[in-house]
């Protein structure tokens, strides 16, 4: 499972270092350390922290996420296959995004939920690059 480092989790949850530092000092985010010191936080935890987050609106009003160029970086909170379509999440920042693509396509990018993606959205539509 992949996990991310604290600054790389805040620009996920749409705030700063310290705020995600904070967090993880008050046991809000679980953290453990890599070999080098470093406190990561696993994607499947910082994945139900951000929907949890986005619930509860404590990102707050002045969150800095824009729809720059229409993409959304985030992360997959759920993922729900079918026999050919399937239905992929990704909270980014305070904005919940789905995409309606096919099985395939989500089997070919290697979606996870806990993985970092970047949502394009364009008219009516939901793209998701992997990152």
């Amino acid at each position: 499972m992949q996990s991310y480092t604290i600054g790389q989790a805040a620009r996920l949850l749409g705030v700063s270092p310290d705020t995600a530092r904070r967090w993880a000092d008050a046991g809000r985010i679980t953290t453990h350390r890599d070999e080098a010191g470093r406190r990561l936080v696993d994607g499947r935890d910082l994945a139900a922290f951000s929907v949890e987050l986005a619930r509860s609106g404590a990102a707050g009003e002045d969150t800095p996420y824009t729809s720059a160029r229409n993409a959304f970086p985030g992360i997959v909170t759920a993922i729900k296959l079918g026999d050919v379509a399937a239905q992929v999440e990704i909270q980014a920042g305070p904005h919940r995004l789905v995409s309606l693509l096919t099985r395939e396509a989500v089997e070919e990018l290697g979606l996870e939920v806990g993985m970092e993606a970047t949502a394009r959205v364009k008219s009516t539509n939901v793209h998701i690059d992997r990152v």
